[in-house]
Parts: C-alpha cells; sequence; structure tokens
C-alpha cells in the first residue's frame, strides 16, 4: 500500500494565531520554530499510523507557506520528504505517483468560514472559490486534483470547522481527527500535542484498512475565483483561457480537472503581481 500525506500547519493542535505559523516574521521566530516541532509530529503520528496498517511506501509533502517547514532530520525514516516551493501541484505535489490513499494532516477551513482557526484559501486575498459553483477550499481543490489520479483522501486532521467541511465535501466515510474546537478565527480549545498525535495516529491505522471513493468532479469543470480586490482579478484575468465574470471574479473551463488546477494556479500566482 503506498500512502500519499500533505501536511499543513494551521490545523496542528494548538496553532490559533498567525504568529505560530509565519516562517518570513523575525518577530514571530521563537513561537513559529516551537510549532513547526508539533507539525513534525503530526507528520510522524501519521506515519507511524500508515507503518501499522501496512505501508510500504510514504511520500510526505511539507504543505505550508514556502513547503520548508517540517524539520527533516526529525521526519520519520520509513518517509520520503518532498518540501521546498514552486511545486507545479502545490500541496498536493507527486500524487500522481500511484498511490492508494492521501492523508491531509494539519489542515483548515475554507476562507469565510466562521469558527475556524485562521480560515483561507491559499491566500488571504482569494474571498472563495468555487467548482462548478460550489464553494471549496484547500481540502477541495486538493481532493479533487487526487481523484483524477483515483486516490481517496481517507482521513484528515485539524479543527472542528475542518471536519465539518471534510464530511459536507467528502462524505460520512471520511475519517475527520478534530485536534481543536475553534471558538474564533484565533481562539481555540485543544488537546495536547502528544494526545493529537495518538488521536492521528490510530486513526491512520484505522482509515487505510477501509475502502474509500475518490473525489471526483464532473466535467466540464469550471472554477471561479472571487478576489479581494479588483486589481487582484485584472492580473489574474491574464490567465491563458479565463474570462473576467465579475469585477473582482476571474473564471476558467476545461474538460480535464488538472488544466483546470493549473489555470487556478496561474491566477492565484498572478494576482499577487501587485
Amino acid at each position: 500500500m503506498r500512502v500519499y500525506i500533505s501536511v499543513d500547519m494551521e490545523g496542528v493542535a494548538g496553532v490559533v494565531h498567525e504568529s505560530q505559523t509565519d516562517p518570513t516574521n523575525p518577530a514571530c521566530a521563537a513561537e513559529y520554530a516551537r510549532f513547526r516541532r508539533f507539525m513534525t509530529a503530526e507528520a510522524n503520528a501519521a506515519i507511524e499510523g500508515a507503518l501499522a496498517a501496512g505501508a510500504t511506501k510514504i511520500v510526505v509533502n511539507d504543505s505550508h507557506w514556502f513547503m520548508r517547514n517540517l524539520l527533516a532530520e526529525e521526519v520519520h525514516e520509513a518517509a520520503e520528504l518532498l518540501s521546498g516551493d514552486p511545486k507545479p501541484q502545490s500541496m498536493v505535489e507527486g500524487i500522481d505517483g500511484g498511490f492508494d490513499a492521501a492523508l491531509f494532516i494539519g489542515y483548515h477551513a475554507r476562507a469565510g468560514t466562521r469558527h475556524a482557526i485562521l480560515d483561507h484559501t491559499y491566500a488571504d486575498r482569494i474571498h472563495e472559490v468555487r467548482l462548478t459553483g460550489r464553494p471549496v477550499g484547500e481540502l477541495g481543490i486538493n481532493a479533487a486534483l487526487a481523484g483524477v489520479y483515483g486516490v481517496p483522501v481517507v482521513l484528515v486532521s485539524g479543527d472542528s470547522a475542518l471536519a465539518a467541511e471534510a464530511r459536507d465535501l467528502l462524505g460520512d466515510h471520511v475519517v475527520a481527527v478534530v485536534v481543536k474546537q475553534a471558538v474564533s478565527r484565533h481562539g481555540a480549545r485543544s488537546v495536547a500535542p502528544v494526545v493529537a498525535c495518538r488521536m492521528i495516529r490510530d486513526a491512520v491505522a484505522q482509515a487505510l484498512r477501509q475502502k474509500h471513493p475518490p473525489f471526483l468532479v464532473h466535467p466540464p469543470i469550471t472554477v471561479e475565483v472571487d478576489f479581494a480586490l479588483t486589481i487582484h482579478a485584472d492580473m489574474a484575468e491574464l490567465c491563458p483561457g479565463a474570462m473576467r465574470a465579475g469585477g473582482r471574479t476571474v473564471a476558467f473551463t476545461h474538460q480535464d480537472y488538472c488544466e483546470v488546477f493549473r489555470a487556478w494556479r496561474a491566477m492565484l500566482n498572478l494576482s499577487a503581481v501587485v
């Protein structure tokens, strides 16, 4: 069994604020250093759970910010670490490698979700993303690309809002590990990091022993992106094949979700050039 693990940071136990996840601000260095260890520990817990379920190949993709957060020297030796940026497939780089299942660890709810820790969708300039009319966050965008390659997302971990989003999107069969109950964007009641790791390890071992269908978006597929400012949409509209659908909205339609995902990445990156 080949297992793919995508690890973000906002959904890690104990994380409630950007200062704990920001690798760019020197004032946050101490907090960030602490919480990247918690992130690494949760990744290792997922690896251990996968090994317990019989995994023979494990790849861990560092999926937060510049994607250089997981401590390489502390990652379980049974896994390969995929880190660095840019990656064409971003948070699910390498998902086309013949995997049997995917785990999304430390994920968070989509932008605009009430009572969700650090809710966003890839970047704060994104207000909403819709796939064929359905609002999605990073979970949905990434799960759809995994689905193209027949890889089901069998488990997610994060806060209570992320768990609700996963069940709504992927169905009740997905295993959702809730490591914290969000009370606001910057407030949550969290289990201890060691407890979170135990929960993740046990749940992964259980989830990988069950059958799960991949998440599929049927063609034609349209991605619509609502930006914070019209200038963001001005730039995103430069993506070949993109269409301006509103003052702050840019859309792209294709039969192949791989092309839709490429266009989404292009629009996201172009919108940053302002």
